[in-house]
């Protein structure tokens, strides 16, 4: 039944382990977290396609399409429809969950505008999050106070009182509240709805402003029409305007494979925000 609803069965998946550079293996934890740290180094976390006004839709071949055949990025709804997919094709105990990004004490709480991947592997959950700003590089248990190092970035898992999980990393202020993951069963409508609300919705941060990340060897880059963000483990965090015609390095760096058209029009665009 859920094959069906998820229309795994339509995924390459040979294309798109050939895309991460790594083999079919049995489940097991080794290979997970091979897999989940490939795909978020193989990938960029953006919203291109939506300032660009051509988003293919969040359905399984759109996905693939983009991701595997193009070696194109996007934002959670994306990630997180061809890691499930591929995981279930795998053999892997996926569920897919929808959460709230941000900080509710502080006021940034969001609609449930996020979505993860749940792997419960030997009687143990995994929290998988290929597709936010900075993801995860490999899952995390899902268990109250359940910690993870991710190459010197600290994450833990918190279990709320309204029996959410909240998934929290370590920045120079202390522990910060990334986002909140709820056990509602998601369905694929649940999924486009939140895309649709996500990369249509006048004033939404996705179509106001250009988020392009990555996780490089040694760092993690977030530039934006204005801004470039770098983090290092252990390290300040560096954070400066971006200069005039700096967007174009970036996009080679962060190796954003755009067509010369697709290119040019996202310049444009950059540039008349602001």
């Amino acid at each position: 039944m859920a094959a069906d609803l998820w229309e795994i069965d339509r995924l390459d998946l040979t294309g798109y382990l050939k895309r991460l550079g790594v083999p079919a293996r049995e489940p097991s934890r080794d290979a997970l977290d091979e897999l989940h740290e490939a795909h978020v180094r193989a990938f960029t976390f953006d919203n291109v396609d939506v300032l660009l006004e051509q988003h293919p839709g969040v359905g399984l071949d759109a996905v693939q399409a983009k991701f595997a055949g193009r070696g194109r990025g996007g934002y959670c709804f994306e990630h997180s429809t061809i890691v499930a997919a591929a995981l279930e094709r795998l053999g892997y105990d996926v569920r897919r969950h929808l959460a709230r990004v941000g900080d509710p004490a502080a006021g940034t709480q969001q609609g449930r505008s996020h979505m993860v991947v749940e792997v419960v592997l030997d009687g143990q959950r995994l929290l998988c999050d290929p597709g936010f700003g900075m993801s995860l590089l490999r899952p995390i248990p899902l268990a109250d106070g359940a910690e993870s190092d991710q190459d010197g970035w600290p994450y833990r898992v918190v279990s709320t009182s309204d029996g959410l999980w909240g998934l929290q990393r370590y920045r120079e202020a202390g522990w910060e509240l990334a986002h909140t993951t709820d056990e509602y069963e998601v369905k694929p409508i649940d999924v486009v709805m939140a895309h649709h609300y996500t990369s249509t919705f006048p004033g939404i941060h996705f179509r106001t402003g250009l988020m392009v990340g990555k996780h490089l060897p040694g760092r993690h880059v977030m530039v934006t029409h204005q801004t470039v963000t770098v983090r290092r483990p252990g390290e300040p965090t560096e954070h400066r305007p971006l200069r005039d015609g700096e967007l174009t390095e970036w996009l080679r760096v962060l190796e954003v494979p755009l067509a010369v058209d697709e290119e040019a029009q996202l310049l444009e665009r950059a540039a008349a925000l602001g």
